[in-house]
C-alpha cells in the first residue's frame, strides 16, 4: 500500500518537507478554499497538484471533494449541484487524479464529545460519551423527539446497562455555560470546520444553524438516503468511467444513527447495499478501520476480506469499547481493528491484482493521540497546530508503527520493502 499522509494545504504548518522525511510517498488532500456547492476549476487543481509534486511527492487521493446536502437530501437544485460535482471530478480527471474520498452522513462528519480525554499514558485521544452526546442533543440543541430517541438507544444496547435520559438529566444539573460551550465545539465546530464546510470557526450561533440543517432531512428515512446516494452514484459514473475515477465512500463515524439523521455507511449490510445497487468497480470503500471498529456489530477482518475487491482507499486506525458502550481511539498496534490483520488483508489482495488495482492502493494513518509536555518542551504538540485528531507527532508515531507492520506482512509475503528517503 502507498503511504499518505491528510495534509491541509499550504497553510498547513506540517509542511511537505517534513512529511517526505517520515517516510509519506503521497498526499490527501483537497481545495480547502473552495466554498461548497462551487467548482473546482482545472487550474486550481493543477496549482496545488503542482506544488505537491515540487517536494517529490504525489497528489494520491482528494479527501474530500464535499457532496452537499442538497444532494444528500434530494433538493430542488440537486440535479444544479451535481453537474457541478460532474465538473469538478472532470477537472480532478484531466490533472490524472484517479481516487476521491467523500462521505455521504447527513448534516455532520464524525463526532466526538471530548478532544483532549487522557489515555493510561498520559496522552490524550478522541472519546466519546454517550452521555454527554444525549446530553447535548436534549439539552443544547433541543432536538424535538429527543428524549425519545434516547430512550429506545438505551434499550437497544441494553447490553450497556446505561439509562442516558437519566445521564443527561444529571449533566444538566451541574453544567455551566463554559461546560456547555465547550461540548457544543467538540461537536460542532473543532470536528466539522475544516472538513464538511456547514459549520466554520468564529460561527456565532451554530446551534441555529445546526438546527436549520436537521429540518432538511425532515422526511428523509434510511430507505430514501439510499436512494438519494444511488442516483448520485448513478450520475457520476460515466465520468469515473471516462476518467477513471474511483469514488469511495467513508464510513459512518460513529456507526449509529444520531440526531434523528439516517446513517447508510455501517456495516455489513450497508456496505453491500450501495455496492449492489452500483456495481461499476468505480463505486468502491474507502475502508475506515476506525469508523467500522467503533461498531460492536462489526467483526472488522471479515469485512476487510469481504470487500477488499472494491476497496480503493483505506484509513488504518482503531477504536477501543468500554463496556458502557463509549469508545475512544485505540493504539494503531490495538483495539478492536486488528490493524496487523488488515495489513495482510489489504497487501496481498494488492499481491493478488484485485480489480480495478491500476493506480495502487493508498492508506492512511488516522486520528493519532496527542502527546503533552511543558510549552514549548519537545512533546508539547500545540507548538506544530493541527486539527483535531491530526496531530504531528501522534500520526507519526502511529505511521512508524505501521510502517513496521507493513514491512512485516512484505517479508511474510515475500515482497521487497522499501522505506521512502533511504538507500535499500
Amino acid at each position: 500500500m502507498e503511504r499518505t499522509w491528510r495534509w491541509f494545504g499550504k497553510k498547513d504548518k506540517i509542511t511537505l518537507a517534513m512529511l517526505k522525511q517520515i517516510g509519506v510517498e503521497g498526499i490527501v488532500t483537497a481545495l480547502h478554499d473552495v466554498p461548497l456547492g462551487q467548482v473546482w476549476t482545472q487550474e486550481a487543481i493543477h496549482d496545488l497538484k503542482t506544488y505537491i509534486e515540487s517536494y517529490g511527492l504525489k497528489w494520491s487521493v482528494v479527501e474530500s471533494l464535499p457532496v452537499v446536502e442538497t444532494i444528500k437530501y434530494g433538493g430542488p437544485d440537486r440535479d444544479q449541484q451535481i453537474e457541478v460535482y460532474k465538473e469538478s471530478l472532470r477537472n480532478l480527471g484531466k490533472e490524472g487524479i484517479h481516487c476521491v474520498c467523500y462521505n455521504f452522513m447527513p448534516v455532520l462528519d464524525w463526532a466526538r464529545t471530548d478532544l483532549m480525554h487522557t489515555n493510561p499514558n498520559g496522552s490524550t485521544n478522541l472519546y466519546m460519551d454517550w452521555g454527554a452526546f444525549a446530553y447535548f442533543d436534549i439539552y443544547l440543541l433541543k432536538r424535538d423527539g429527543a428524549r425519545e430517541d434516547w430512550e429506545t438507544f438505551s434499550r437497544e444496547h441494553a447490553s450497556w446497562n446505561r439509562d442516558l435520559v437519566a445521564e443527561a438529566e444529571a449533566m444538566a444539573a451541574k453544567a455551566t455555560p463554559e461546560s456547555d460551550h465547550a461540548l457544543v465545539e467538540n461537536i460542532v465546530i473543532k470536528t466539522q470546520g475544516f472538513v464538511s464546510g456547514n459549520f466554520h470557526e468564529g460561527d456565532e450561533h451554530p446551534l441555529e444553524l445546526f438546527r436549520k440543517l436537521l429540518k432538511l432531512y425532515k422526511n428523509v428515512d434510511k430507505a430514501q438516503l439510499q436512494t438519494n446516494m444511488h442516483y448520485w452514484l448513478n450520475a457520476i459514473m460515466p465520468i469515473c468511467d471516462e476518467y477513471d475515477i474511483n469514488m469511495c465512500v467513508h464510513p459512518d463515524d460513529p456507526p449509529y444513527p444520531v440526531f434523528g439523521l439516517p446513517r447508510i455507511v455501517r456495516n455489513d449490510a450497508d456496505i453491500a447495499c450501495f455496492l449492489d445497487a452500483v456495481p461499476n468497480p468505480h463505486n468502491g470503500l474507502t475502508f475506515c478501520a476506525g469508523s467500522l471498529s467503533a461498531g460492536e456489530e462489526n467483526d472488522v477482518a471479515a469485512l476487510a476480506r469481504k470487500y477488499a475487491d472494491r476497496t480503493h482507499f483505506v484509513h488504518l486506525r482503531s477504536c477501543h469499547i468500554f463496556p458502557n458502550g463509549d469508545f475512544t481511539e485505540a493504539s494503531h498496534l490495538g483495539g478492536r481493528a486488528d490493524i496487523v490483520e488488515l495489513c495482510r488483508i489489504f497487501e496481498n489482495a494488492e499481491l493478488t491484482g484485485k480489480p480495478n488495482s491500476g493506480h495502487g492502493l493508498s492508506m492512511r494513518v488516522d486520528h493519532g493521540m496527542t502527546f503533552t509536555d511543558q510549552p514549548g518542551g519537545i512533546m508539547d504538540e500545540s507548538s506544530h497546530g493541527h486539527n483535531a485528531g491530526y496531530t504531528l507527532l501522534g500520526r507519526m508515531f502511529a505511521l512508524g508503527q505501521v510502517q513496521g507492520i507493513l514491512a512485516t506482512v512484505d517479508d511474510e509475503l515475500g515482497i521487497p520493502y522499501h522505506q521512502p528517503g533511504f538507500y535499500d
